[in-house]
């Protein structure tokens, strides 16, 4: 039996949206009568193709813009096309973001940067761009999503274990500032989810730790979760409509884990 959050009508804006988490998170939204703003890179025809079938299959509004997460006036003015297209904005995923793996005497500095510009500082950005907008409403919900690594570390990934614990303590800090404003933010921090990301690590880890590629997933990627399972895109989505509904408006700070038990060890 589906749930209806009561949504309809609302606006969001998705972050890193074209493909992965964020494209579930803006499918999961529009499915609840979401108008929502996709962003990110990819094949221009194929970002279409998928903009105008979200569309037409669940009858809401669908726009994108190619926001460059590097770019801070490029962020403020994708939030403010959500304003310009709708009027209104209600719903902010900040999401956008990459991985490198490699140890930290030979990570490339260029790299550092950019990774903690799309991940951590784009987040500020967009946050900032938004929430005159969600004050002036009297409601608005910011749901980061951050990781495991935003809470615990592994070896090979300082910039975004730095990052996505930038990004949690970002979020409690929106949350004090805004808490009798009638806004939210919080944190989702899954364990792995079989994306193109986590997909796209398998040969630099097996590189960085000198083992075989078919024993990266299970020795590696899966070590730390106890039930040795990836989280599925429908448990993320399930997290983000509860705290984007009214149901979740005591919910502000939090860092709400996904994780198959991997920080509970």
């Amino acid at each position: 039996m589906a749930v209806d959050y009561g949504l309809q009508g609302h606006v969001a804006v998705i972050t890193g949206s074209t493909s992965g988490i964020g494209q579930a998170m803006a499918a999961s939204l529009a499915e609840q009568g979401v108008n929502v703003v996709l962003n990110g890179f990819g094949d221009p025809a194929k970002i279409e193709a998928d903009r105008a079938a979200l569309e037409q299959r669940t009858g809401v509004k669908v726009r994108y813009h190619g926001a460059d997460m590097l770019k801070a006036d490029e962020v403020a003015d994708m939030v403010d096309f959500a304003r310009r297209e709708f009027g209104r904005l209600d719903i902010l995923v900040n999401n956008a973001g990459f991985q490198h793996v490699a140890p930290i005497d030979e990570f490339p500095v260029e790299t550092w940067n950019n990774l903690i510009g799309v991940v951590l500082t784009s987040t500020f950005l967009a946050t900032r761009a938004a929430l005159p907008i969600m004050k002036a409403q009297g409601r608005g919900r910011i749901v980061n999503i951050a990781s495991a690594h935003g809470l615990v570390a592994s070896p090979f990934k300082s910039a975004y274990v730095a990052a996505k614990h930038g990004v949690v303590g970002f979020t409690k800090v929106t949350a004090l500032e805004n808490a009798r404003l009638g806004i939210t933010a919080n944190a989702i921090c899954p364990g792995y989810v079989k994306t193109p990301l986590v997909e796209a690590q398998i040969a630099d880890q097996a590189k960085a730790r000198g083992i075989p590629e078919d024993r990266v997933m299970g020795e590696v990627i899966l070590a730390a979760q106890p039930n040795k399972q990836f989280v599925e895109y429908e448990h993320l989505a399930g997290m983000l409509l509860y705290l984007v509904s009214d149901m979740g408006a005591s919910a502000t700070g939090a860092a709400m884990v996904l994780d198959g038990g991997w920080t509970a060890t």
